[in-house]
């Protein structure tokens, strides 16, 4: 890859933002080339799930065990997964590290010939900044894919033993976090999702504004007895759930004492009540095997 020499007649390769800046509005071929799931040439940005080792994908844990080098999430990574799945390879956590010096120590292992994997939690997709990492190793000419992870969301559903969408009772799901210092106010639009009423909304990074975000739910005129669940660490070892409504969560979590790591879910869906049956398993499931191929969407 070319790049442009800055004003002192160097080529800027190890700063970020150029390349955040050059790849806009670029459509990367390899989008065509690829399905997810394949192995590719590349570091892969591996998405290590909520927390329990066992929901890492077989495709991530595949990579884990020969990567030369692991760049992890820090303690947002359960230090079990490391010690299973990374025995062999030399870990180190991101905490603390800016791109500035995350990208030469990615890009100097692979280019050493290391076999490097860097580790998301969750799932990169979702409140990751995964791209700008990607955007700046692919900048200096090494090539980088994503391997998808469990999101904390669908391990809060699972622990609650109940869908994000349920017939008649949830047809959306928005993924969302509160205002704060990186969120203003007018980007907050946990409201409008509650006040929709057929919405499971779902808060991440929030856990430390729970009462405040409550409180202007009550403010905005909606049900205070609406259900909410606060999951603590979905899947790990230490989970916790706090079950309570618009009205009373906030102070039952700060009563827990935590200010972190907790999975918000608010909405209708989260006691699992008052569902109609879906048609797959009814009139669909009796029309005859003539009248369908297979292909229909199923009702959640």
């Amino acid at each position: 890859m070319t790049e442009e020499p800055n004003e002192a007649g160097e080529t800027d390769k190890t700063d970020p933002q150029t390349a955040i800046d050059s790849v806009a509005g670029n459509r990367d071929d390899r989008v065509y080339e690829h399905n997810a799931g394949d192995e590719q040439e590349g570091i892969p940005f591996v998405g290590a799930g909520p927390g329990n080792p066992r929901l890492l994908t077989v495709a991530g844990r595949e990579l884990l065990a020969d990567a030369d080098l692991v760049v992890h999430a820090g303690s947002l990574v359960n230090s079990e997964l490391l010690e299973e799945y990374c025995a062999d390879a030399e870990t180190v956590s991101s905490i603390g590290k800016d791109l500035e010096e995350l990208i030469p120590l990615m890009r100097d292992a692979y280019e050493a010939g290391d076999t490097v994997v860097r580790l998301h939690s969750g799932d990169p997709a979702i409140y990751g900044a995964a791209l700008e990492q990607m955007d700046a190793l692919e900048h200096e000419g090494v090539p980088t894919y994503i391997v998808p992870g469990v999101t904390s969301a669908f391990a809060a559903s699972a622990t609650m033993r109940t869908q994000l969408t349920l017939n008649e009772v949830a047809n959306h799901v928005a993924f969302t976090r509160p205002q704060g210092k990186t969120l203003d106010e007018d980007e907050d639009h946990i409201s409008e999702f509650v006040g929709m009423g057929d919405v499971t909304t779902c808060i991440y990074l929030g856990t430390h504004a729970v009462s405040e975000t409550m409180d202007r739910l009550l403010e905005d005129g909606h049900d205070p007895e609406t259900p909410v669940a606060a999951i603590y660490h979905a899947s790990w070892p230490d989970e916790d759930v706090i079950e309570g409504t618009i009205a009373t969560i906030g102070e039952k979590l700060e009563d827990a004492g935590y200010r972190a790591s907790a999975m918000v879910v608010i909405g209708d869906a989260v006691g699992g009540e008052d569902y109609e049956r879906s048609f797959l398993y009814g009139d669909w499931a009796n029309r005859g095997s003539d009248s369908t191929d297979g292909t229909q969407e199923a009702d959640d």
